[in-house]
């Protein structure tokens, strides 16, 4: 088995249960303004978010710019009149409040801290993620949070990783691996970065891209199998 001492880990859809918060966040904010809201829309925004954010992993849009242009294209297609950047806020401010985790990330999470030098590493907003962050269970179990707005990079851009070392203070690559849901954001970006990559592979997706993870998992804790 490798040694490796410092864990990237990525945050939605790998510990926080992203869908649970946007279904919520989403329900909250149509709420907030007496707009009915049905399983329709919510998958009908699920949608164009990830398109948006694939986007963003290819630098073609800001995060600034995807906050509220989710919306424009939303309510463009509901041909409902709403001011997108005030939806945005109130949308972020529901998020925020959610840090529903994953199954077993507790477990994995307490077992990784007490072995390793543990960090989050995400593409999310800042306000958003850090509130959430604070607001787990598994607060505790991280040594850093890296963030995209924050770094001025996101994965899978080797910028947020040359970030996270100053941060750390660590830049053994041979030593580090990273585990994330994405292949085009987590597994792509430790590739480009150097470093051994862990495929959090939740549904048994095929891996239909050219991007080959060092390893692949369908459960948190398979992680102790390698770690």
């Amino acid at each position: 088995m490798k040694i490796y001492e410092l864990v990237f880990i990525d945050a939605d859809d790998t510990l926080f249960d992203y869908r649970k918060a946007e279904r919520e966040a989403l329900s909250g904010a149509f709420q907030s303004l007496d707009m009915p809201i049905n399983d329709e829309i919510i998958e009908k925004y699920g949608r164009i978010n990830k398109e948006l954010w694939r986007k963003y992993e290819r630098n073609e849009i800001s995060q600034k710019a995807l906050r509220t242009e989710r919306f424009r294209l939303l309510f463009n297609d509901l041909a409902v009149t709403v001011d997108y950047a005030d939806f945005s806020e109130t949308y972020l401010e529901h998020l925020s409040n959610s840090a529903v985790l994953m199954e077993n990330a507790d477990t994995i999470c307490r077992y990784l801290h007490e072995n390793y030098t543990t960090v989050i590493i995400t593409n999310g907003i800042s306000k958003v993620q850090r509130n959430r962050f604070d607001r787990s269970h598994i607060k505790d179990c991280f040594d850093h949070l890296i963030i995209s707005e924050e770094a001025g990079f996101n994965k899978p851009h080797i910028g947020i990783f040359e970030y996270a070392e100053q941060i750390t203070g660590f830049s053994d690559k041979d030593k580090m691996i990273i585990i994330g849901d994405s292949l085009t954001s987590d597994i792509a970006g430790g590739i480009n970065y150097g470093i051994d990559t862990c495929w959090l592979n939740l549904h048994g997706t095929d891996n239909t891209k050219d991007i080959q993870p060092s390893y692949s998992i369908s459960d948190l804790l398979e992680l102790k199998n390698i770690l």
